[in-house]
């Protein structure tokens, strides 16, 4: 039976990588998106059925022309996979509003553009799937990290409220809320003091956090689920992790 395309922002490292494997490996044809699309290159995949874009999810416009081009090659998108996103630690008494904006932008409106751009075609088959990549920092408060925490907090909103709206026509959207996990979201935080604190706390953990293996595995188990099932939320963290 032929796959369907799978569309994963934020696929150069982390979580976005992972995934691209694991989708790769079972056969998927892929559009694959990021900023540093020759990390994304240097993954070992197999490029057969592989479009790469460099795109940035809050341009609506790119976001847009790159789906439809791999649409025109491989068929509808029927997995969506909003990955994409930047976690700026900070406390909110110092830090620059530029580092808010940017999480807002990449975090929230990111994904309402993907959602935007997939939904009425999936709407119209009526079929498809949506899973936005979330954070524990969605439902729980952490030092350091409140406008990163507001950014997630409105993904869980957003997401359970789009899954209601669209729940009719049988379209499945579903979050997956990681906990602290080793990717390179820290390598852009320019606050040290906050740095130094979230060190200190994954040490706390015995120094190892969750290995983003594990959280692509999580969602491919949704994905896998007949489409008349949908898992709303995975919550996921190593087992370590206190908070």
């Amino acid at each position: 039976m032929k796959k369907s395309l799978v569309v994963i922002t934020g696929a150069s490292s982390g979580f976005g990588a992972e995934i691209a494997k694991l989708f790769n490996q079972a056969g998927f044809p892929l559009l694959l998106l990021g900023r540093r699309v020759e990390k994304i290159e240097a993954l070992p995949l197999n490029f057969d059925n592989v479009l790469i874009e460099q795109v940035d999810v809050t341009d609506y416009q790119a976001f847009e022309t790159s789906i439809r081009k791999a649409e025109d090659v491989y068929g509808p998108v029927d997995l969506l996979i909003n990955n994409a996103g930047v976690m700026l630690l900070g406390n909110v008494l110092n830090q620059d509003p530029a580092e808010w904006q940017t999480m807002l932008n990449t975090n929230v409106m990111g994904v309402l553009n993907g959602m935007q751009i997939v939904l009425p075609a999936m709407k119209k088959r009526k079929h498809g799937t949506i899973i936005n990549m979330s954070s524990l920092a969605g439902k729980k408060t952490f030092t350091n990290h409140a406008a990163y925490v507001a950014s997630k907090f409105g993904v869980h909103g957003l997401s359970e409220t789009i899954r209601e709206e669209v729940s009719g026509s049988n379209v499945r959207v579903s979050l997956v809320a990681p906990g602290a996990a080793e990717t390179e979201l820290l390598t852009h935080v320019t606050d040290q003091g906050a740095l130094t604190d979230y060190q200190a706390w994954k040490e706390s953990m015995g120094g190892i956090t969750l290995d983003p293996v594990h959280v692509a595995e999580s969602v491919k188990f949704i994905y896998d689920m007949p489409q008349e099932v949908t898992i709303r939320e995975i919550d996921i963290a190593a087992t370590a992790q206190d908070a």
